[in-house]
């Protein structure tokens, strides 16, 4: 489904409206901002509301099954409208002409290649115009093979765009605060992604991201510094690293440690009181990014690491590495140095060859993990992936049985972590204040996906709950949990939001 928010900006008084309604990850939302932004120089009032759109553009997700019949749902709820309706996105990307021929409620099909000119796309829809839908091709194959040449190439990628027209020439030595920023929020709050690279090298078996989305390529640390600081400056107070694989991030840029050097220049943006890294992927995560994780003082000691899986035979056949041991070392490496640290991960039961003592195998390495959230995945043959070939396929009521059992661990697991927390104190950033109920983070939780920290009344003293806004960040006890929620009793004001009314 789309995401909407609370805190959505007024939209502008003149020229052709367009909605722009965001589905699947963070990385999404991101592509979403900076067609916003060329929507916007180009004159078209922006919009994430359907309602009275010229045009509505679903920017799709294509990742799973479930993922891709939301799309379909968007895109034809978007129709019902009356307004033209545009997909775009990752499913568009993947499947381009079929996903046209089988969909005539939508007026045109782009692909990322579309992106430079959406907003003549756009004004070609709203005349009447015919968009020929692009037949998919594997985007890895549009970049070299080397990645230190591929930020040469000419190929479009999405979240790297550069305004068109600044009245700003940026060289080597421009100021971060002075470098022009294509991006334009369609969310107020105090949170936001700031993406740091497109496309991944890895050949995982079971994902077709890569192919759609293309080679890894990092944007550059004074591209991110400068997007950092227009969003502090736009009210964001937390900023969430995100890409398909952060720990190769400065690979292709001559650095592979770019990343432990760009956090902490991150934390010390003014108004910036948080930074977490996600999506990062356990063989690359190496002592010096655990360290500068778990140690520098403004980032979240969070690992978001990419297990899948835990018994090394299933990881090699998901042409991945590890193993229960090395997942269980890794994880006490980081805890060794910030033993609060939040972690998180997402596991795949039924994969192709998946045994009875594999599952056990993933069984004992969440029992003995500790994670403070778990996402589970049942196995289903994706187009033009590996996995879709292999032998071995477990039977669908076999998978059906052991997602459910994990699913329900998971669950168990998760919320004896909570109740772990009972009696700590943590930082939370307040996210939302609606009819006196005042709900964040603490900084082992993500946005959407890892729980929520409600902040109650102390019984004397301390913070007033009443005087809190959206951006604050305050230190609280935990003093209760529901499931993976925390509730908490804010104990002092660590960083107050700017600019809010007190």
């Amino acid at each position: 489904m789309s995401r909407r928010h609370d805190h959505e900006p007024p939209a502008d008084v003149s020229g052709r409206r367009v909605a722009l309604l965001t589905l699947g990850c963070a990385r999404n939302e991101v592509d979403s901002e900076e067609l916003a932004a060329r929507l916007h120089a180009d004159g078209w009032q922006v919009t994430t509301d359907g309602e009275g759109a010229d045009v509505v553009v679903v920017n799709t997700c294509g990742f799973v099954e479930k993922a891709k019949q939301d799309s379909i749902q968007t895109l034809l709820a978007a129709a019902d409208t009356g307004a033209k309706v545009v997909a775009a996105g990752c499913m568009a990307e993947r499947y381009g002409r079929e996903l046209a021929d089988s969909l005539p409620e939508a007026q045109a099909v782009l692909s990322f290649d579309d992106y430079p000119d959406i907003a003549a796309r756009l004004d070609a829809v709203v005349a009447g115009e015919s968009i020929d839908a692009h037949t998919p091709r594997d985007r890895r194959e549009l970049l070299p093979l080397t990645p230190v040449k591929r930020r040469d190439a000419a190929v479009s990628l999405p979240g790297h765009g550069t305004p068109a027209r600044s009245v700003v020439e940026a060289d080597a030595h421009t100021p971060a605060h002075l470098r022009p920023v294509l991006r334009r929020r369609l969310d107020t709050g105090p949170v936001a992604s700031l993406k740091l690279a497109s496309g991944c090298d890895r050949r995982c078996a079971f994902c077709a991201i890569p192919a759609f989305r293309g080679a890894f390529v990092s944007r550059t640390p004074d591209e991110l510094l400068a997007e950092a600081e227009w969003l502090a400056k736009t009210g964001v107070r937390e900023l969430v690293l995100v890409s398909e694989n952060s720990t190769s991030y400065g690979k292709d840029l001559g650095d592979p440690r770019a990343l432990e050097k760009l956090l902490p220049q991150l934390a010390a943006i003014d108004g910036i009181v948080r930074v977490r890294a996600s999506y990062l992927q356990p063989a690359e995560t190496r002592p010096g990014l655990v360290e500068a994780i778990a140690t520098t003082p403004g980032v979240a000691p969070y690992f978001d690491l990419s297990f899948q899986h835990s018994s090394e035979p299933v990881l090699r056949r998901m042409r991945r590495f590890g193993s229960t041991e090395r997942f269980l070392e890794l994880l006490a490496s980081a805890r060794a140095l910030a033993p609060e640290a939040g972690a998180r991960s997402n596991f795949i039961v039924g994969f192709p060859g998946e045994t009875r003592a594999d599952y056990q195998e993933l069984v004992r390495f969440l029992t003995e993990a500790r994670l403070d959230a778990i996402g589970v995945f049942d196995y289903s043959d994706e187009d033009g992936t590996e996995a879709a070939g292999l032998p071995g396929k477990v039977s669908a009521a076999t998978v059906r049985r052991r997602y459910d059992r994990l699913a329900a661990l998971a669950d168990e697991l998760c919320s004896q972590r909570a109740e772990e927390r009972l009696g700590s104190r943590v930082e939370v950033l307040v996210d939302t204040v609606t009819d006196g109920v005042v709900e964040g983070r603490a900084a082992h939780q993500a946005p959407e996906v890892d729980g929520s920290t409600t902040l109650v009344a102390p019984a004397g003293g301390g913070v007033d709950l009443a005087a809190l806004r959206p951006g604050d960040l305050v230190a609280a006890t935990v003093t209760a949990t529901e499931g993976v929620d925390l509730v908490a009793v804010p104990d002092e004001m660590i960083s107050a939001a700017p600019g809010a009314e007190r």
